[in-house]
Formats: C-alpha cells, sequence, structure tokens
C-alpha cells in the first residue's frame, strides 16, 4: 500500500506534537495570570529630587502653585506634589524621549508630526529654567523666580504664555504651555506617579478613581458617587505618605 505525501506529513507532524508537554492549565478559583508577569508602573519613592537640582525645583514648585494656586480646601500644585510627579518623569523614559525617533535630520515639522527637536522634555526643561533663572535675577535685582512675590510671578508667565516675556537661549511660550501641561496632568493623574497627592484632585471633582467597575451607576446621573477614591495601589488612607 502506497503511503501517501498527505498522510507522511500528517503523521510527522503529530509525532512532533507529541513530544511537545502539554501546558494547559487548570484555572480555578484564582486569577489567570503571574503575579508581577506584565509590566505595570512603577510607584514612586519618596526622597530627594531625581532629576532637578535644588534650584530648579523650587522654581518649578513655586510655578505649580501658580498654574494650580491654593484654595480652602485643596492643595495647590505644590503640595499636591505636581513637582515631584515632573521630577519622576523627567528622570525617566519621558525626559529621555525614550520609544522615539530621535535621529537626524532635524527640521521644523507640521504641528501634527509632534516635536522635531534633537533636545528631550529633560534638556528642554533645564535650559528653560536656567534661562527663567537669568532672566529674573536680571530683572528682580538678583532674585530667583521661586523667591518672587505672587504677582510678579503671575506676571513672569503670562509674560511667557503671551511670548512676550523672551528667555535667553530657551523658547519660553514652549516651556510654558510643556509646564502647564505636565503639571495639570501630575494634578489629576494616579498618585502612583508622585502627584495628586491624598487624591486630593479627584476628590475634587468627585472622581472615584480605578474601581472594579460602576456597573451600579451607569444610568445614574448627576448623583455623587459616595465611595472615596481608589487609585492603583489602594485607597490614599491605605498608603504610605510620599515626599
Amino acid at each position: 500500500m502506497r503511503l501517501r505525501r498527505r498522510d507522511l506529513l500528517a503523521g510527522t507532524a503529530l509525532v512532533l506534537l507529541g513530544r511537545i508537554p502539554a501546558r494547559a492549565a487548570i484555572i480555578e478559583r484564582r486569577l489567570p495570570w503571574s503575579p508581577n508577569a506584565g509590566n505595570p508602573p512603577e510607584a514612586v519613592k519618596p526622597g530627594g529630587w531625581l532629576f532637578f537640582t535644588a534650584a530648579e525645583g523650587r522654581a518649578i514648585e513655586a510655578i505649580a502653585d501658580r498654574i494650580i494656586p491654593p484654595g480652602p480646601q485643596t492643595p495647590g500644585g505644590k503640595d499636591a506634589g505636581c513637582a515631584v510627579y515632573l521630577d519622576r518623569q523627567l528622570a525617566g523614559p519621558y525626559g529621555r524621549n525614550e520609544g522615539l525617533y530621535v535621529r537626524p535630520p532635524f527640521q521644523s515639522g507640521a504641528k501634527n508630526q509632534g516635536p522635531q527637536s534633537e533636545a528631550g522634555p529633560a534638556q528642554q526643561y533645564r535650559a528653560a529654567l536656567a534661562a527663567l533663572d537669568r532672566a529674573c535675577r536680571a530683572r528682580f535685582s538678583g532674585k530667583g523666580f521661586g523667591d518672587l512675590a505672587d504677582n510678579d510671578k503671575d506676571e513672569i508667565l503670562k509674560g511667557l504664555e503671551r511670548g512676550d516675556f523672551k528667555l535667553d537661549g530657551a523658547d519660553g511660550k514652549a516651556f510654558m504651555g510643556d509646564a502647564v501641561r505636565d503639571i495639570q496632568t501630575g494634578f489629576f493623574a494616579d498618585p502612583i506617579y508622585g502627584g495628586n497627592r491624598d487624591m486630593v484632585a479627584w476628590k475634587m471633582i468627585g472622581y472615584p478613581g480605578a474601581r472594579y467597575n460602576y456597573l451600579d451607576w451607569v444610568d445614574r446621573h448627576n448623583e455623587r458617587f459616595p465611595l472615596p477614591p481608589v487609585g492603583m495601589t489602594g485607597r490614599a488612607d491605605w498608603t504610605p505618605k510620599s515626599r
């Protein structure tokens, strides 16, 4: 009896597959994955600055408190941890432009093409903060931004936003846009990244956080959620205090 080619290939496949140990598992009463098998965000660690110098950190904290001023019931950007959030981001992949194409030629592109500069966020922030410090000291008798009165700080930030207050060696308007975006992001992001300390921003707007589901509340509009917000590491009163 002649052995057909299809039978031969099928038989060979069965032999090879028979040698491979079965890896199927029965999942019962547990999550179908191993702990730490993914790539979860690393919780920010308390401590000093990782990217900013002491002077840079003081300036960023002052900027954060003018972008998000403290109120009677809600802390400002500084006490909410926005500067810590930005410090950790600039010290990590975001600051290094990790995952983006950063090879020459570097040319000015269209707005929808995103940043085309050779310098990443970390380098841009460092240059802008140095230029801001020089400009403030020249204009206010040797005082840095963090030492100025609140009305002078507001005047400078508004000038940067309009493009009237020029920085030598940096794009002040672009710096202001980046600072507003990043500080706002730190204010509303999950506390695991260092900002939104004690979930103050979520409590302010009534956001319930990263809860498992909201099926009971899908059709209940304009009602305040009665439970406290939950972050990726739990509730605010379950987590240790950070910087």
